[in-house]
């Protein structure tokens, strides 16, 4: 299942996330902008995880000032990717 997100709030302009089937495991992620080593980091993390376990983890990060940041912008595309796989 691919999932295309568009955050809010953060430098990065998209996330491309690849799930399992059924919609319970992180395939792949993609950025396109923000920090580019950091995100490229956060995708290779992330990958072959339960999408529950992840969001757990980071939901809630925030970066700098910011009420959110690019790895809470995933947690929740990833909630809407999951929601939509149901």
């Amino acid at each position: 299942m691919h999932y295309d997100f568009t955050p809010r709030g953060v430098c990065s302009r998209a996330i491309h996330i690849d799930l399992t089937d059924d919609g319970k495991t992180i395939e792949q992620v993609s950025f396109e902008g923000g920090c580019n080593g950091n995100l490229k980091a956060v995708s290779k993390l992330v990958a072959g995880h339960p999408v529950d376990e992840i969001v757990g983890i980071l939901s809630g990060n925030t970066c700098g000032p910011r009420q959110t940041s690019c790895a809470d912008q995933l947690a929740r595309a990833l909630t809407e990717a999951t929601a939509q796989a149901r």
